[in-house]
C-alpha cells in the first residue's frame, strides 16, 4: 500500500515504525473496505504494509493470518464460531460470542481486538410494494403468512444460505416455517437484490450491512427470535505479530469503534451503488473521520 498519509487521531508517535506487515481480506465489498481501512491505519502509525487483500473465499484469508503469510484483516465473530470453531449454536449476546470466539482462537495462533457494533448477518427483505401487500415486519409473521397463503412466500437465496445450517434450514426450522422447494430460486448475490426490487420473489436473503438495501429502499424483517448468529467484525491478529508490535490494538481500537451498520451501509453503497473504488472509499472515510491525513 502506498498511500500518503500521515497520524492524525491514530498513529501519533509512528508507534509501528519499522513494521512490515501484510493486511488481508476475503473478495467482497465489504471486506476489501477493511482490509483497506487497517492497512491505511498501519501506514498512518509508520507501517511498511503489503496488501493481499480480496482473497477469494474465508478459508484462505483465515489460514494467510494463522500461518503468519498475513498479519491482520477484519474477520466475523459468527463466521468464526460456526464455520472455523465447529460449534452449531450461536451465542445470544454479541458480546460474550466475540469473548467465546477470541478464547478458542488464542490457541490457533490468533488474537481478535474489540469488536465493532457492525453486525453483517443474514436477513430477508422485500421490496415496498410487497410490504404494502403483505405486512411483514418480522420473520414469525412470514413465517404466519408461509402457512396462510403458501404462494405468497417466494424466495431469492444463494445457494450456500440454501444448505448451510446458520442459513435457510436453520431458519425455517426456528420459526417453524416450511417454504416448498418451487417457491426457492437460488441465485448469484448480487441479482437478488435486482430481482427482490423488482418482486420477482417477495423476499431475498441480504446482508444487513449491504449498500443496496437503502439505495432500493428495501424492507428488513426484523429476525425476533434471534436465529441468525451475530456477525460482529473485529480484528483477527496473528499472535507473533501482535506481541511483536502490541501498538497494533491501540491503533486499530479507536477505527473498529467507529463501524457500525450504518457506516458499512453507506461505504458498501458507494462502491456497489456508486462504482467507486473499495481502497479510495477507506481512504476517504479514514480522513473524514480525522484518523489520519494526507501529506
Amino acid at each position: 500500500m502506498v498511500d500518503d498519509v500521515t497520524p492524525g487521531s491514530i498513529g501519533k508517535g509512528l508507534p509501528l515504525e519499522g513494521a512490515d506487515l501484510t493486511v488481508t481480506s476475503k473478495e467482497f465489498t465489504e471486506q476489501l473496505i477493511l482490509g483497506a481501512i487497517m492497512g491505511i491505519a498501519f501506514q498512518a502509525a509508520g507501517a511498511d504494509v503489503l496488501d493481499r487483500t480480496g482473497i477469494q473465499g474465508s478459508i484462505g484469508a483465515r489460514e494467510a493470518v494463522k500461518s503468519g503469510d498475513a498479519d491482520g484483516m477484519y474477520e466475523y465473530t459468527g463466521t468464526a464460531w460456526i464455520t472455523y470453531q465447529g460449534n452449531s449454536e450461536p451465542i445470544d449476546d454479541p458480546r460474550e460470542q466475540w469473548a467465546a470466539v477470541r478464547k478458542a482462537d488464542l490457541k490457533n495462533g490468533l488474537t481478535w481486538l474489540a469488536p465493532a457494533s457492525l453486525n453483517n448477518t443474514y436477513a430477508l427483505a422485500m421490496n415496498q410494494a410487497n410490504f404494502k401487500k403483505y405486512g411483514t415486519k418480522t420473520l414469525s409473521d412470514v413465517a404466519a403468512l408461509s402457512k396462510s397463503d403458501p404462494g405468497a412466500v417466494t424466495l431469492c437465496v444463494e445457494s450456500e444460505f440454501a444448505n448451510r445450517a446458520d442459513g435457510l434450514p436453520g431458519m425455517e426450522k426456528a420459526y417453524g416455517m416450511s417454504v416448498p422447494a418451487k417457491n426457492i430460486t437460488q441465485m448469484d448475490t448480487g441479482i437478488i437484490y435486482t430481482q427482490v426490487k423488482k418482486g420477482s420473489c417477495t423476499y431475498g436473503e441480504v446482508f444487513t450491512t449491504d449498500g443496496r438495501i437503502k439505495s432500493m429502499n428495501l424492507v428488513v424483517m426484523a429476525d425476533d427470535r434471534k436465529f441468525f448468529p451475530n456477525y460482529n467484525a473485529a480484528p483477527a491478529i496473528n499472535s507473533k505479530a501482535l506481541k511483536k508490535w502490541p501498538a497494533i490494538a491501540e491503533v486499530l481500537d479507536p477505527v473498529t469503534k467507529k463501524l457500525d451498520n450504518t457506516v458499512a451501509q453507506e461505504l458498501n453503497a458507494k462502491v456497489d451503488v456508486d462504482g467507486q473504488d473499495p481502497h479510495q472509499v477507506a481512504l476517504d472515510w479514514m480522513k473524514k473521520e480525522g484518523f489520519v491525513k494526507e501529506k
